[in-house]
C-alpha cells in the first residue's frame, strides 16, 4: 500500500523547496458539503495531490474542506482538472494569494477533523443550508456607503490588528467559538441592519452569518471569497480599496500587503511595524510583531528571557525544553500572550 503520509524532515522539506526552481501558486479554498466517510475520501486526496508535487494544509471533515496550498505552476491546470472532477467542489472559488514568494508551504498535510472550522456550535437545529447572502466586491462597496451598514469582522484579533475594514468592528476574542455568541450578543439591538460579515477567504464569515440567522438576524451578508478575493478583485476592476493594511495568512509568509499602510506597530517598542514573526527560542515559537530595529535588539525573540534563553548551549536548551509543547503558538497571539512593551529609556521590559 502507497505511504499516505510524509516521511522526510521538516528540514530536508524546507532545504528541498528552497532549491526548486519552478514558482508555485499558493491557493486557498473551501466548500461546505457532507462527506461520509471523512478518511477515505482523505486518502484518495492524499493520493491524487500527492503525485501533482502539492504542498499545504488541508483539513477534512464530515461537514466539508477546508484548504491552504502551493501548486507548480506546471501543475495547476492538472490540479484544477482533478479538483473538479469531485462533483460537490467542480466550480468551486479557487482565490489566489496576492503577495507571493511562491514558498508557503513545503509539505503535504492532510488532516480528518471534527469540523473545519472549529465553532463550538451544539445545537443540532443549526444547519449551514440556510446562511447569509454572498456579496462582491462592487456589491460591498455599494452597501458600505450606508452609515447603518455593519461591518464585522470575524477573524481573530492578531488579524485584525495588521489591517481590516474601513470601520469594519472587531469582535475582541482569541477563537472563532468565542466570537460567534460574542457577535450575536454585540450586534442584538442591530437584528434589522443590514450586517455584512467578513475574513480571510470566506469560511468563517460563511458560517458566521449561518449563525446570526440562526440567532435571528434578518439581513445578513457574507464578502464572498473573503479579502483574498475582494483584493483580486478590486485589483482587477480597479475598483474603491476599502481594505487597509496586510491580509494575515495562515502560511509561511504570515502576511500578503494588501495595501501600503502600515496600521500596527510593534509589540516591544511600539514603532510602526506590521510584519509578524515567530520567537526563535523554538521553547516558545510565540506569533508577535516585531520592526527590524527590535529584530537585532532581541535577536528576533520576544523576549530578553528567550534571547538569553537562545545563546545556552544546544544540549542544555533541548534538556530545558522536554515537556514544553509550543507548537499552538505558531499562530497564537492573543493579547494576553503578547510580549510586553520595551522601555527604551531604561531598558527594561515594563
Amino acid at each position: 500500500m502507497a505511504v499516505l503520509h510524509n516521511r522526510v524532515s521538516q528540514k530536508e522539506l524546507k532545504e528541498l523547496l528552497l532549491q526548486e526552481t519552478e514558482f508555485r501558486k499558493t491557493i486557498s479554498f473551501y466548500h461546505y458539503f457532507p462527506i461520509a466517510d471523512p478518511q477515505l475520501f482523505r486518502d484518495e486526496l492524499y493520493r491524487n495531490l500527492n503525485a501533482l508535487n502539492v504542498f499545504g494544509r488541508i483539513y477534512i471533515a464530515q461537514e466539508g474542506i477546508n484548504a491552504q496550498v502551493s501548486v507548480p505552476e506546471s501543475k495547476y491546470d492538472a490540479f484544477k482538472d482533478f479538483l473538479y472532477s469531485i462533483e460537490p467542489l467542480s466550480g468551486t472559488r479557487l482565490n489566489i494569494a496576492i503577495d507571493d514568494d511562491g514558498k508557503s508551504f513545503w509539505v503535504l498535510k492532510i488532516k480528518v477533523r471534527e469540523k473545519i472550522v472549529a465553532d463550538g456550535i451544539s445545537d443540532s437545529d443549526f444547519s449551514m443550508e440556510k446562511k447569509g447572502k454572498y456579496v462582491t466586491a462592487e456589491e460591498f462597496n455599494a452597501l458600505t456607503v450606508d452609515p447603518e451598514t455593519i461591518v464585522v469582522d470575524m477573524r481573530n484579533h492578531y488579524e485584525y490588528e495588521i489591517g481590516h475594514f474601513e470601520s469594519a468592528i472587531e469582535i475582541p476574542s482569541d477563537t472563532f467559538r468565542e466570537q460567534l455568541p460574542m457577535a450575536a450578543d454585540m450586534l442584538k439591538d442591530a437584528a434589522e441592519k443590514n450586517i455584512i460579515m467578513y475574513c480571510t477567504g470566506g469560511i468563517r464569515c460563511e458560517k458566521a452569518s449561518a449563525y446570526m440567522l440562526h440567532k435571528g438576524f434578518k439581513n445578513v451578508f457574507h464578502l464572498e471569497g473573503g479579502i483574498i478575493h475582494y483584493a483580486n478583485e478590486v485589483k482587477k476592476k480597479s475598483l474603491p480599496n476599502k481594505f487597509k493594511g496586510k491580509n494575515f495568512v495562515f502560511d509561511n509568509r504570515l502576511g500578503e500587503r494588501i495595501t501600503k499602510e502600515i496600521i500596527a506597530t510593534c509589540h516591544q517598542c511600539g514603532k510602526v511595524a506590521d510584519t509578524h514573526v515567530n520567537c526563535a527560542n523554538e521553547a516558545c515559537h510565540l506569533l508577535f510583531i516585531q520592526c527590524e530595529a527590535c529584530v537585532d535588539k532581541f535577536d528576533k525573540c520576544c523576549s530578553i528571557e528567550c534571547r538569553e534563553f537562545i545563546h545556552l548551549p544546544v544540549e542544555q536548551q533541548k534538556e530545558l525544553r522536554k515537556g514544553i509543547d509550543k507548537g499552538r503558538n505558531i499562530f497564537n497571539k492573543s493579547k494576553r500572550l503578547r510580549p510586553k512593551m520595551y522601555d527604551t529609556k531604561s531598558g527594561n521590559i515594563i
